[in-house]
């Protein structure tokens, strides 16, 4: 039996910043952000609009198209939660009349948060084949005016329904795992915005990517050319590109900077116009990439 995704919906709101605006503000050439971090926009929420709202936006269109009558969980995946003791997801179930048998966790674990909801998705599914399980990722990306986070901002949410038998996307059972106690990134309770070494940062995410990756191909015996598409998370669209060439250097594969990014555009389109979105935003690539994709993805393997 497989099981994977069988739908996936994306969401972010109708309001943003265009990061020429941005750079006139700040005094610098537009294309550091532009070209630098590969970001135009940045995607600002309203006072009426918070991840739970987002997240209700982006997983409507999976409940008005399909039967939910076996979802028995609501995974809600975020590091932007807006209550220290309930969860969000308590709040989207209501907002959705979800069933009431239904089991609604808040997951936390900085970006890696909607990726564990989807592995505990799969399990719950391979335990009780007949059960539909909902797993959404919401973050708001903030930072302090003028710091080198700023333009990295965003927001959005993604939405995913697991089951057997998937229509979109069967996951392989083969994963790569690293956790490793640095000061990076972080965000403690009395601050509104979140603090981040930006250079140090990068060294941990294309560190993590090969350790991860290691394990994988240990795992699996797959190597890189295996893989027919990637997507990564995105802090900021250009660290996919760094990461696709130090993951090919990595296994001895010559990739220019212009072979790398043609090979991830149509995985990069929403999150130059969205910003960061912290757990949804490797599905926010993902989503981009299935609905960009000119070539047939039938049958392809795609690295996550």
């Amino acid at each position: 039996m497989k099981t994977g995704i069988d739908a996936i919906s994306f969401y972010t709101t109708q309001y943003f910043l265009d990061l020429k605006t941005l750079a006139e503000a700040r005094g610098v050439d537009f294309n550091k952000f532009y070209t630098g971090l590969g970001q135009e926009k940045m995607a600002i929420p309203p006072p009426d609009e918070d991840i739970v709202t987002m997240a209700a936006n982006a997983a409507l269109p999976i409940l008005e198209a399909n039967d939910l009558s076996t979802l028995d969980h609501l995974l809600f995946a975020t590091e932007s939660g807006i209550d220290q003791s309930k969860a969000a997801g308590i709040f989207v179930h209501g907002l959705l009349g979800l069933p009431k048998r239904c089991r609604c966790v808040e997951l936390k674990e900085a970006c890696y948060g909607a990726t564990a909801g989807l592995q505990m998705a799969l399990a719950l599914v391979e335990r009780n084949p007949s059960s539909k399980v909902l797993v959404i990722g919401a973050d708001i990306a903030r930072y302090e005016l003028g710091s080198p986070g700023e333009p990295t901002q965003g927001c959005g949410a993604v939405a995913m329904l697991v089951s057997a038998n998937p229509r979109l996307i069967a996951i392989d059972k083969e994963a790569g795992l690293f956790t490793d106690d640095v000061m990076d990134f972080w965000r403690p309770n009395y601050r509104d915005q979140a603090l981040v070494d930006g250079k140090y940062s990068t060294r941990v995410y294309l560190n993590s990517l090969l350790e991860t990756w290691s394990q994988y191909a240990a795992l699996s015996g797959r190597g890189y050319r295996d893989i027919d598409r990637f997507c990564y998370h995105l802090p900021f669209t250009k660290i996919a590109v760094k990461a696709q060439e130090k993951l090919a250097k990595h296994n001895q594969v010559e990739l220019s900077d212009e072979a790398a990014e043609a090979l991830l555009n149509d995985s990069l389109r929403y999150n130059r116009i969205t910003g960061n979105s912290y757990s949804a935003s490797l599905y926010v690539g993902l989503t981009s990439l299935l609905d960009h994709a000119a070539d047939d993805l039938a049958g392809k393997r795609i690295g996550l």
